[in-house]
């Protein structure tokens, strides 16, 4: 790998060890407090504007690495002059229902995502436990959540999100490594009562004079950056928000569905089954170049709901540099490359076959292997490419080794994917976005063996297995219809589901229904 192991470990014990396991309640306490006071008495929020540039500090026009912004100054343009508030934007314009100021110390919003999605019967040699059921089936998914975030600083904020994911997937989201549909909870006894999805400080350290504006977002509240600086967040956070982005393959409210195109299937990031953790990110900011490391908290069980806060013997530690320039036609592009390792309580796939094989039980058992202290590594190639005529290009590839048991995310060990992305311009429909992409998924021999002697892993697990890889074809088409209200379709074409050649192929065709408020 490209980096050691043990960085981690010396880093946590200088930072983390016992005061880790505290940070969460004590300083939720302290942020929801703190946010509680401004939001009850906002007049005075409202009265302090983020911070104007100094008119001796040269603005230049850059990128925003970690929130994908595109700078809108150059170091040519002259010291922006006090102006009235600008005028209130047309509904066809709009992209939220309500408008949110661009000076405002603090940040309000909110998301409702509803995904409809249903299947008919498709030919399925035999089913197993875990199996995409053949016969027609349809559900629906709920997620909402609340955005809440405070600058207390020119350099420092904080955040707090609660959210609520209701409903559930089909075959309650089994048989598929690449599943339909991102919003769906893996364990669905889990209901949608709401719950704290992020709690989170971000401080930012300037290395340089030279600043960068960047655009206001969920997550980044100040609009003007250091060219060259640090940034740390600590807190809950789901990892797919800072590493592994792509512009136009993340986002399942506005963009594709589908686990495996929104994120790299081979990385197993560490996160409980609703796809979050503690942890904590350090990241370097220069121009046209990123780099950040993370240390975050690994579930106790495979898909388990609650993490293991003994850090020192199990985590995951994430490493991802970007590159970001005009790499063809004078047009942007964007390159990452990400290492990840986990340490955690894992199985062993070879250790099970070789149980079940010597006689232990009437099918492999992935559990009965757990050992602590096993590891999992990988890790991926990223790229996205703007294309004349409002088209962009991205993808890609992905590679685990695959030895020790599927942990947190998806059981994928190789992946690779290539898609297509374009906004309506070219239609006059400015705000409406269309893609497509194909999408190939894997798993290493012994992971096979296991599920074709009829073993379970917390997703797959048809009772045997016909080897193939999964592929999955995906288009949709959002359309905007006014202020924050967006309508998509959605469809899916899988083969080979769940790694099976006796089962599928599969169409999965969708609707969503999302407000940005």
């Amino acid at each position: 790998m490209l980096y050691c192991p043990c960085w981690g470990s010396m880093l946590l014990e200088l930072l983390f060890f016992a005061p880790m396991r505290r940070f969460t309640l004590q300083t939720g306490i302290a942020i929801f407090a703190m946010l509680l006071v401004y939001l009850v008495f906002p007049c005075g929020a409202v009265a302090q504007d983020g911070q104007s540039a100094d008119s001796s500090t040269e603005l230049v026009a850059a990128t925003a690495h970690h929130t994908g912004a595109l700078a809108q100054q150059t170091s040519a343009d002259p010291p922006p002059a006090p102006a009235a508030a600008a005028p209130e934007p047309q509904s066809s314009d709009a992209l939220t229902l309500f408008p949110h100021s661009e000076t405002s110390r603090y940040w309000i919003s909110g998301q409702a995502n509803i995904v409809l999605q249903w299947h008919g019967r498709f030919p399925a040699a035999y089913s197993g436990t875990n199996s995409l059921k053949p016969v027609p089936e349809n559900a629906t998914s709920k997620v909402y959540t609340l955005f809440l975030g405070y600058e207390l600083t020119h350099t420092t904020e904080v955040y707090l999100d609660v959210e609520s994911a209701g409903g559930h997937g089909l075959s309650n989201a089994l048989g598929l490594a690449g599943f339909t549909n991102l919003d769906v909870v893996r364990n669905p006894s889990l209901g949608d009562v709401p719950y704290l999805a992020r709690l989170m400080l971000r401080q930012i350290i300037p290395l340089s004079k030279e600043r960068v504006t960047v655009e206001r977002g969920l997550h980044a509240l100040t609009t003007s950056l250091p060219a060259r600086r640090l940034e740390f967040r600590l807190g809950k956070f789901t990892i797919p928000d800072f590493f592994d982005a792509n512009t136009y393959g993340t986002d399942s409210h506005l963009q594709f569905l589908n686990w495996t195109v929104d994120n790299d299937g081979a990385y197993d990031y560490a996160a409980n089954t609703r796809g979050y953790t503690d942890g904590a990110i350090l990241e370097y900011d220069d121009h046209w170049f990123s780099a950040r490391f993370g240390v975050m908290l690994m579930p106790k069980v495979a898909n388990g709901i609650y993490l293991d806060a003994d850090i020192a013997r199990a985590r995951g530690e994430n490493l991802e540099f970007d590159a970001t320039g005009n790499w063809l036609l004078h047009r942007s592009g964007t390159v990452r490359f990400l290492s990840y390792l986990n340490i955690a309580d894992m199985g062993n796939y070879e250790e099970a076959n070789a149980n079940f094989l010597n006689g232990q039980g009437t099918i492999p058992n992935i559990i009965a292997t757990r050992r602590q202290g096993r590891h999992k590594y990988g890790f991926e190639l990223n790229f996205e490419q703007e294309l004349p005529a409002r088209l962009g290009v991205f993808g890609r590839v992905g590679w685990s080794d695959g030895r020790n048991e599927s942990f947190a995310y998806t059981e994928v060990d190789r992946t690779v994917q290539a898609g297509v992305f374009s906004k309506g311009d070219t239609w006059r429909r400015k705000n409406d976005r269309v893609g497509a992409v194909f999408v190939a998924n894997e798993i290493v021999a012994a992971h096979q063996q296991y599920l074709g002697y009829g073993g379970l892993g917390f997703l797959l697990g048809d009772g045997a297995l016909t080897p193939g890889p999964e592929k999955i074809f995906e288009g949709f088409y959002t359309a905007h219809l006014w202020r924050g209200f967006f309508a998509s379709c959605d469809f899916q074409h899988i083969n080979n589901p769940g790694y099976n050649k006796a089962r599928g192929p599969v169409f999965v065709p969708g609707l969503r229904f999302h407000v940005e408020f």
